[in-house]
């Protein structure tokens, strides 16, 4: 079964960090390029960060440039999103996505495509 599961959400104040982990089942994630996006409430979903399977190049939105870092572990068959300075702006429900064959990681973050997704993990950051 094909599956992407987000780990590693949860409650923290403004300034502190967290890390998100997005483990693939049923497939291996080494040529697919792996997005995070995010969805706030009343606000429309968007592409945070995305990283390509082959080269490992790696897209930013500027909200998050500077203060995330996206990186992989093939051997762990895991995706991670270092989230640094978290901003109350940056609560939302974090999801990941596997996609195959991609033009760019810009074009992927952008046209939030995803062959997989996973179900979604909270971030809230306390003011």
């Amino acid at each position: 079964q094909v599956q992407l599961v987000e780990s590693g959400g949860g409650l923290v104040q403004a300034g502190g960090s967290l890390r998100l982990s997005c483990a693939a089942s049923g497939f291996t994630l080494d040529s697919y390029a792996i997005g995070w996006f995010r969805q706030a409430p009343g606000k429309e979903q968007e592409g945070v960060s995305c990283i390509s399977g082959p080269d490992g190049s790696t897209y930013y939105a500027d909200s998050v440039k500077g203060r995330f870092t996206i990186s992989r572990d093939n051997a762990k068959n895991t995706v991670y999103l270092q989230m640094n300075s978290l901003k109350p702006e940056d609560t939302a429900v974090y999801y990941c996505a596997a996609l195959l064959v991609i033009t760019t990681v810009q074009d992927m973050c952008v046209a939030q495509e995803g062959n997989y997704w996973g179900q979604g993990t909270q971030v809230t950051v306390s003011s």
